[in-house]
């Protein structure tokens, strides 16, 4: 059965909600295909997550020593009086999160705030492991998952959907001043990251590089299709469904000649709606083998949750079959509504 909220935590829980129902539609969507038992823990997950994210965004690195202070008032049990910060105190106690994979999070937001460059795709990887990674190893010890080989491919999943997001975002973080590709391979086709960043323009030489990403960021995706394929059986569709809708990203920014400065990829209600609808049977029955190595940027998150025993192991996170049938007709009748508001705004 899920964990029981008191009535105050249950009103948190629907502040968090109503959070990410406006600024996380896919996550939202994709949320629906979870079981309670770990939908409502995920819903305050992400929703400190997101606010720990707008704070960097909105006010800058300043932010940074308070969110670490919340946080370290969160792991003594004394969470100041925020929404988010009550519910992540809630699901920190009750599934021994250990504190290493929220710290590795804000500090992957400290590297945004200084700007830091990568020299090379191992070191977009260790971005990418601490800004995502962590969020997927969070979410596998929602679900009670704690060894290593599925723990390894929650992280890959996180670090392919990071990938994705960065492949779209080239032009749009450039003309923030923001560089996430590896310097190595700007280098290797001839392009200067200050010339770049001054103005950022699209050219084959770029769409190569692009291309490249987009190639690390599906090696992740079959690294951890094996994992996701092999998570309690409600869960299996809510994330194997975020990460198709990640790496439909990918796809999208290819059909769009690979040029992602000129124009941001969006991928249609309707293209979601074909996706999870084609893709979502595949994580029904584990077939692939697990790959059982964690990249090695992300070690040291498989390693701190090895190190922390669990508390109290999520019930309720089975789910039989026609309910799972019924949660994908649901999300896929949202996104088709989604598509439908899409039509009309144009």
């Amino acid at each position: 059965m899920p964990l029981p909220w008191t009535d105050a935590e249950a009103a948190d829980l629907a502040e968090c909600r109503t959070l990410l129902c406006a600024g996380s539609r896919s996550f939202h969507a994709a949320s629906r295909l979870l079981p309670v038992a770990i939908r409502d823990p995920a819903i305050a997950l992400y929703a400190f997550c997101r606010v720990a994210d707008d704070a960097i965004d909105c006010d800058g690195p300043g932010q940074l020593g308070w969110l670490r202070e919340r946080l370290a008032l969160i792991y003594a049990g004394r969470p100041l009086p925020l929404v988010a910060d009550r519910a992540f105190a809630r699901i920190v106690e009750r599934f021994a999160i250990p504190r290493d994979l929220p710290e590795a999070l804000l500090e992957g937001f400290a590297w945004d705030a200084e700007g830091r460059r990568y020299p090379d795709l191992a070191g977009v990887r260790a971005y990418s492991v601490r800004v995502a990674g962590t969020v997927g190893a969070m979410m596998a010890v929602l679900m009670g998952v704690r060894d290593p080989e599925r723990l390894a491919a929650a992280v890959d999943l996180g670090v392919g959907m990071q990938l994705s997001n960065i492949a779209r975002d080239v032009g749009e973080d450039a003309r923030a001043g923001r560089l996430y590709l590896p310097v190595d391979w700007l280098a290797e086709a001839g392009i200067d990251p200050e010339t770049f960043l001054a103005a950022p323009a699209h050219s084959p030489a770029l769409a190569g590089v692009i291309r490249r990403l987009l190639d690390a960021a599906d090696e992740h995706y079959r690294r951890a299709a094996a994992g996701v394929a092999r998570l309690p059986l409600g869960c299996r569709f809510g994330i194997g469904a975020a990460g198709l809708l990640y790496a439909e990203i990918g796809r999208e920014v290819a059909r769009r000649g690979l040029d992602s400065v000129s124009g941001r990829a969006v991928v249609s209600g309707r293209r979601k709606v074909w996706v999870l609808a084609t893709g979502l049977a595949g994580f029904a029955v584990p077939v692939r083998a697990l790959h059982g190595v964690a990249v090695p940027e992300g070690v040291f998150l498989v390693d701190a949750v090895a190190r922390t025993a669990p508390r109290l192991m999520a019930q309720g996170t089975t789910a039989s079959w026609w309910n799972v049938s019924e949660r994908m007709l649901w999300v896929l009748d949202l996104f088709e509504r989604l598509e439908q508001r899409e039509r009309v705004r144009t």
